[in-house]
Order: C-alpha cells, then structure tokens, then sequence
C-alpha cells in the first residue's frame, strides 16, 4: 500500500525523521519547504495526504496553506494532518478549524505517526476516524 504524502515542513531533521519512517513503510515522500511550495507541490502532484507544519517561513503559514488547499476542488480531498511543535488546544482548534482532518505534536514518535497514517490509509476504518475526529471539535 504505497502512498504519496506531502510533507510542508522547514525543518531538515524533521524532514528527514519523517522521511525515514514513511520510507520504511514503503510510501514515498514528497518534500516542501514553505507555504508556496506546499500550495504547488499539492497541486501538481495530488498525494494521498500532507502532513503539514503549521509555522512555515514566508507569506503563507500552514494554516493559510491548509484553508487555500480545502478550498481547491482539486485538493479539497486530500487529508492534511497538522505534525507541529504548537500542541496547544488552541493550535489544534485553529488548525481543525482551517479544515485539518488529524493533528499530531511534535516531537510526534514513530507510533503516533504510523498509528495516524494507518487511520487514513486503512479502508475499512478511514471513514469512521475521520468522522469521529471531526465531531469531537465540532
């Protein structure tokens, strides 16, 4: 079950932390770097999810990025999990507000990361987590 994810992350160690996880598993990843390269990667590749940082250096934060992408048609589908350092309440409300489907603080460990993939990628529960996971911030 090899999927594409996106990663929006300035972070190299971060980067390469996440990379070596995905890859272990089989899936490849997709790098971006900032808020406008996330927006274009997204758009011209169309991964099965983007993890996304929510404080990104540039015009675009992750939050902006995450509303831009919800609001495209073609992207609007894709599950973005917020993988961040900010792993406040509000953080979490603000990012599932902008149309994040999953959120995860950092440092996030390896578990949390496979587990919260596996809730996407797994068919016959992605629906249901999903769906439960908006409810409880609705």
């Amino acid at each position: 079950m090899c999927k594409r994810i996106l990663y929006v992350e300035d972070n190299p160690r971060n980067m390469l932390l996440v990379q070596r996880i995905l890859e272990a598993d089989g899936h490849e990843l997709i790098q971006a770097w900032d808020g406008e390269s996330g927006w274009e990667t997204a758009v011209s590749t169309l991964p099965d999810l983007i993890l996304m940082d929510l404080r990104l250096p540039g015009d675009m934060s992750g939050f902006e990025l995450t509303r831009r992408l919800k609001a495209n048609p073609a992207t609007a589908h894709i599950p973005i999990v917020v993988l961040t350092a900010y792993g406040s309440g509000e953080a979490e409300k603000l990012a599932i507000d902008a149309g994040c489907d999953g959120f995860l603080s950092k440092p996030a460990d390896i578990r949390q990361i496979r587990a919260t993939l596996h809730q996407f990628f797994a068919p016959e529960t992605a629906q249901t987590v999903i769906g439960a996971y908006h409810y409880a911030f609705i």
